[in-house]
This record gives C-alpha cells, structure tokens and sequence, in this order.
C-alpha cells in the first residue's frame, strides 16, 4: 500500500472514530454531524473539488491521489454544509 494511501486511511478512521465517540457520549449527535451527504448542494461541491484535487494529482500518485480526492471531497462537503447560514 502506498504510504499516501495509509496515511487517508488514518485521517478517515481517526474522523470516523470521534463521530462514534461522540454519538456515545450524545445520541443524535452522529445524524446531525453526517447530514451532509444529503445535502446535494454540498455534495456537489465536495465533487467538483474532489474532481480538480484527483485530475491533478493522477498524473503524480494515481491512486493515491484518488485516495486524497475522496478525502477532500467528503471534508469540502462537510465545510459548505456546515457553513449554511441556519434558519
């Protein structure tokens, strides 16, 4: 495995790993923390990053590129969420 793609994989189950602690200690909370995925809005934004982030870098790192796309689209997603101004 490449080191770049270890080194996502340890940012994601480090992320994925605070949300469970989280949920534990505030039921709820892992809901409200992850709905951006169906915000289209954000997930759209999150693509087009993720999409300029992997063209380019693929010519340099392939897959870890791909690997840090996916990481950078699923973080931008979070942040255009997040930063709404709320209702």
């Amino acid at each position: 495995m490449d080191s770049s793609v270890l080194s996502v994989v340890v940012v994601a189950a480090a992320l994925l790993i605070k949300t469970a602690v989280v949920e534990i200690r505030r039921p709820g909370s892992a809901r409200r923390q992850w709905a951006f995925v169906r915000d289209s809005t954000a997930v759209a934004g999150g693509a087009v990053v993720g999409t300029v982030v992997l063209c380019v870098g693929w010519a340099q790192a392939r897959h870890g590129a791909l690997a840090w796309a996916l990481l950078v689209a699923v973080l931008t997603a979070y942040l255009l969420h997040h930063r709404k101004p709320r209702s």
